[in-house]
Protein backbone atom coordinates (compact mmCIF):
# COMPACT_ATOMS: atom_id res chain seq x y z
CA UNK A 1 0.00 0.00 0.00
CA UNK A 2 2.91 2.35 0.67
CA UNK A 3 4.06 1.77 -2.90
CA UNK A 4 0.65 2.87 -4.18
CA UNK A 5 0.81 5.98 -1.97
CA UNK A 6 4.08 6.86 -3.69
CA UNK A 7 2.55 6.27 -7.13
CA UNK A 8 -0.47 8.41 -6.22
CA UNK A 9 1.68 11.25 -4.90
CA UNK A 10 4.11 11.12 -7.79
CA UNK A 11 1.60 10.80 -10.65
CA UNK A 12 -1.51 12.59 -9.46
CA UNK A 13 -0.55 15.92 -11.06
CA UNK A 14 0.38 14.23 -14.35
CA UNK A 15 -2.88 12.30 -14.60
CA UNK A 16 -4.94 15.29 -13.43
CA UNK A 17 -3.29 17.52 -16.05
CA UNK A 18 -3.90 14.93 -18.75
CA UNK A 19 -7.60 14.74 -17.88
CA UNK A 20 -7.88 18.52 -17.54
CA UNK A 21 -6.57 18.94 -21.10
CA UNK A 22 -9.28 16.55 -22.30
CA UNK A 23 -12.27 18.01 -20.51
CA UNK A 24 -11.20 21.55 -19.52
CA UNK A 25 -13.19 21.26 -16.28
CA UNK A 26 -11.20 21.22 -13.01
CA UNK A 27 -14.01 19.61 -11.00
CA UNK A 28 -14.59 16.87 -13.54
CA UNK A 29 -10.84 16.36 -13.86
CA UNK A 30 -10.57 15.83 -10.13
CA UNK A 31 -13.45 13.32 -10.18
CA UNK A 32 -12.05 11.37 -13.12
CA UNK A 33 -8.52 11.36 -11.70
CA UNK A 34 -9.71 10.03 -8.33
CA UNK A 35 -11.75 7.32 -10.03
CA UNK A 36 -8.83 6.40 -12.27
CA UNK A 37 -6.50 5.94 -9.30
CA UNK A 38 -9.13 3.87 -7.54
CA UNK A 39 -9.37 1.62 -10.60
CA UNK A 40 -5.57 1.45 -10.80
CA UNK A 41 -5.38 0.38 -7.15
CA UNK A 42 -7.92 -2.40 -7.77
CA UNK A 43 -6.04 -3.58 -10.87
CA UNK A 44 -2.44 -3.02 -9.78
CA UNK A 45 -1.77 -6.75 -9.97
CA UNK A 46 -2.58 -6.68 -13.69
CA UNK A 47 0.02 -3.97 -14.43
CA UNK A 48 2.80 -5.55 -16.46
CA UNK A 49 4.99 -2.53 -17.12
CA UNK A 50 8.66 -2.49 -16.45
CA UNK A 51 9.41 1.19 -15.92
CA UNK A 52 8.01 4.53 -14.80
CA UNK A 53 7.08 5.59 -18.36
CA UNK A 54 4.84 2.59 -18.83
CA UNK A 55 3.26 3.21 -15.40
CA UNK A 56 2.46 6.82 -16.36
CA UNK A 57 1.04 5.66 -19.71
CA UNK A 58 -1.03 2.97 -17.97
CA UNK A 59 -2.47 5.48 -15.50
CA UNK A 60 -3.31 7.94 -18.30
CA UNK A 61 -4.98 5.17 -20.28
CA UNK A 62 -7.15 4.29 -17.27
CA UNK A 63 -8.01 7.98 -16.82
CA UNK A 64 -8.91 8.37 -20.50
CA UNK A 65 -11.17 5.31 -20.41
CA UNK A 66 -12.73 6.51 -17.16
CA UNK A 67 -13.47 9.90 -18.73
CA UNK A 68 -15.05 8.34 -21.81
CA UNK A 69 -17.15 5.98 -19.67
CA UNK A 70 -18.37 8.88 -17.55
CA UNK A 71 -19.29 10.90 -20.66
CA UNK A 72 -21.16 7.94 -22.11
CA UNK A 73 -23.12 7.41 -18.88
CA UNK A 74 -24.03 11.10 -18.76
CA UNK A 75 -25.07 11.07 -22.42
CA UNK A 76 -27.35 8.09 -21.84
CA UNK A 77 -28.96 9.76 -18.83
CA UNK A 78 -29.26 13.07 -20.68
CA UNK A 79 -27.18 14.86 -18.04
CA UNK A 80 -24.78 16.55 -20.44
CA UNK A 81 -25.33 20.25 -21.08
CA UNK A 82 -25.55 21.35 -24.70
CA UNK A 83 -22.02 22.71 -24.62
CA UNK A 84 -20.39 19.73 -22.96
CA UNK A 85 -16.60 19.58 -23.17
CA UNK A 86 -15.56 17.58 -26.18
CA UNK A 87 -12.16 15.83 -26.09
CA UNK A 88 -11.81 16.39 -29.85
CA UNK A 89 -12.45 20.13 -29.66
CA UNK A 90 -9.72 21.68 -31.79
CA UNK A 91 -10.72 25.33 -31.27
CA UNK A 92 -8.10 25.74 -28.58
CA UNK A 93 -5.47 24.70 -31.12
CA UNK A 94 -6.64 26.69 -34.12
CA UNK A 95 -7.70 30.34 -34.26
CA UNK A 96 -10.09 29.82 -37.17
CA UNK A 97 -13.25 28.22 -35.75
CA UNK A 98 -14.38 26.93 -39.12
CA UNK A 99 -11.08 25.13 -39.63
CA UNK A 100 -11.34 23.69 -36.13
CA UNK A 101 -14.78 22.32 -36.92
CA UNK A 102 -13.57 20.79 -40.17
CA UNK A 103 -10.62 19.15 -38.40
CA UNK A 104 -12.99 17.89 -35.75
CA UNK A 105 -15.22 16.27 -38.38
CA UNK A 106 -12.30 14.70 -40.22
CA UNK A 107 -10.81 13.40 -36.97
CA UNK A 108 -13.99 11.43 -36.28
CA UNK A 109 -13.74 9.72 -39.67
CA UNK A 110 -10.15 8.56 -39.24
CA UNK A 111 -9.71 4.83 -38.71
CA UNK A 112 -7.94 3.50 -35.65
CA UNK A 113 -5.14 3.77 -34.64
CA UNK A 114 -4.72 7.10 -36.47
CA UNK A 115 -7.54 8.82 -34.61
CA UNK A 116 -6.32 7.68 -31.20
CA UNK A 117 -2.66 8.47 -31.83
CA UNK A 118 -3.47 11.92 -33.23
CA UNK A 119 -5.73 12.63 -30.30
CA UNK A 120 -3.20 11.49 -27.70
CA UNK A 121 -0.42 13.55 -29.27
CA UNK A 122 -2.26 16.73 -30.32
CA UNK A 123 -4.75 17.03 -27.48
CA UNK A 124 -3.38 14.79 -24.77
CA UNK A 125 0.12 16.16 -25.37
CA UNK A 126 1.66 12.78 -24.64
CA UNK A 127 5.19 12.14 -25.83
CA UNK A 128 5.62 9.55 -28.56
CA UNK A 129 7.29 7.19 -26.12
CA UNK A 130 4.15 7.05 -23.95
CA UNK A 131 1.87 6.67 -26.96
CA UNK A 132 4.02 3.78 -28.11
CA UNK A 133 3.79 2.20 -24.65
CA UNK A 134 -0.02 2.46 -24.70
CA UNK A 135 -0.17 0.53 -27.96
CA UNK A 136 2.69 -1.84 -27.20
CA UNK A 137 4.59 -0.54 -30.23
CA UNK A 138 7.82 1.33 -30.89
CA UNK A 139 8.30 5.07 -30.64
CA UNK A 140 8.97 5.15 -34.38
CA UNK A 141 5.60 3.52 -34.99
CA UNK A 142 3.91 6.24 -32.90
CA UNK A 143 5.70 9.00 -34.84
CA UNK A 144 4.84 7.53 -38.23
CA UNK A 145 1.21 6.89 -37.26
CA UNK A 146 0.85 10.47 -36.00
CA UNK A 147 2.42 11.83 -39.18
CA UNK A 148 0.09 9.72 -41.34
CA UNK A 149 -2.91 10.88 -39.31
CA UNK A 150 -1.92 14.51 -39.94
CA UNK A 151 -1.57 13.80 -43.65
CA UNK A 152 -5.00 12.14 -43.73
CA UNK A 153 -6.54 15.16 -42.00
CA UNK A 154 -4.84 17.56 -44.45
CA UNK A 155 -6.07 15.51 -47.41
CA UNK A 156 -9.66 15.77 -46.23
CA UNK A 157 -9.61 19.49 -45.53
CA UNK A 158 -10.89 21.74 -48.34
Amino acid sequence: MKEFDRVYTEYFDTVYGFVLRMCRDPGLSEEVTQEAFFKALRNLSSFRGEDEKSLRAWLCEIAKNTYYSLLEKRRRRGDLPREAPDPFDMEGRFADKETALQIHRVLHTLPEPYREVFWLRALGELPFSEIAALFGKTESWARVTYHRAKLKIKEELP
